[in-house]
């Protein structure tokens, strides 16, 4: 049974639901352990910026970003296309595990091919795929999270974090900055979980022009795929630990960062005591 998540108060933080940008929000607000809170305005995270339109993209050229790490795979943007160009913006691609990896499931995906669905996504399956890609993100992408918690703490803030659709890839990514910043567990939840939000979820382009194609049953065996659980992302934490022992030894060595790193790191992007 999904355990209820802790009620955490809403951050204060302009979150303006953009046309064609996909689970846009700033992290700002969410609470530490040591009394502190992340620094409004420093630490954004999204679904890909590829469909932006011009007020979309006026909007996130006023956040002064200095760097976007772009999460998404050449099948991602094969599909979406390039994020769109934001001057004086870095863009930084790391391709990250995709929980539904491969061209040939979201082609099943799109054309609603009802019998191969159930067979690759019935009964638990689809939850464990998704569960399981948390899992080894943590382990195998551990130099990649490193890479990007370095990058914040030397100089790529403000920045924004995205995948395809800002849920898994970007998610965990947020997930693992929030854990080193010291924020609550419950309050990293709470904004994961946030993914799930009806003007968030990430819109699917489906083909099929089959009458079952977007029956009560394929949306049920997509619905793993889709959602923001907070099993996933608990099955993520208890790898850190499993693996490393602790939060902190992950920390130190699993990502690498040194005390002076993360020193610099928490100073970048959280308030003061």
């Amino acid at each position: 049974m999904t355990q209820q998540l802790p009620q955490v108060p809403p951050v204060e933080a302009n979150e303006p639901e953009l046309a064609e940008v996909r689970n846009f929000r700033d992290v700002g607000g969410l609470p530490t352990t040591d009394g502190r809170a992340v620094r409004s305005g420093r630490l954004f995270r999204s679904g890909h910026l590829a469909h932006a339109t011009e007020e979309d993209a006026a909007f996130l050229a006023s956040l002064d970003l200095h760097t976007v790490f772009d999460f998404r795979n050449q099948a991602d943007v094969r599909v979406e296309g390039a994020d769109v160009d934001l001057p004086g913006v870095r863009n930084v691609n790391i391709p990250l595990n995709d929980p539904a990896d491969g061209k040939e499931f979201w082609r099943l995906v799109r054309d609603g091919d009802i019998a191969q669905l159930r067979e690759i996504l019935g009964g638990d399956k689809a939850a464990d795929r998704m569960a399981d890609s948390y899992r080894k993100m943590v382990v195998e992408r551990t130099a990649d999270h490193s890479r990007i918690l370095h990058a914040l703490a030397e100089d790529s803030v403000p920045a924004l974090m995205h995948c395809a659709a800002g849920k898994d890839r970007a998610g965990l990514s947020i997930a693992i900055t929030l854990l080193a910043l010291g924020v609550e567990r419950s309050a990293i939840e709470a904004d994961y979980v946030k993914s799930n939000d009806p003007h968030r979820r990430y819109k699917v382009s489906r083909s099929s022009t089959a009458s079952d194609a977007m029956s009560p049953e394929v949306m049920e065996l997509l619905s793993p795929l889709f959602d923001a659980r907070v099993e996933y992302l608990r099955g993520a934490f208890e790898t850190i630990e499993e693996t490393w022992g602790s939060v902190d030894t992950y920390l130190a060595e699993g990502l690498k960062l040194t005390p002076e790193t993360l020193g610099r790191l928490r100073e970048r992007l959280l308030t003061e005591v």
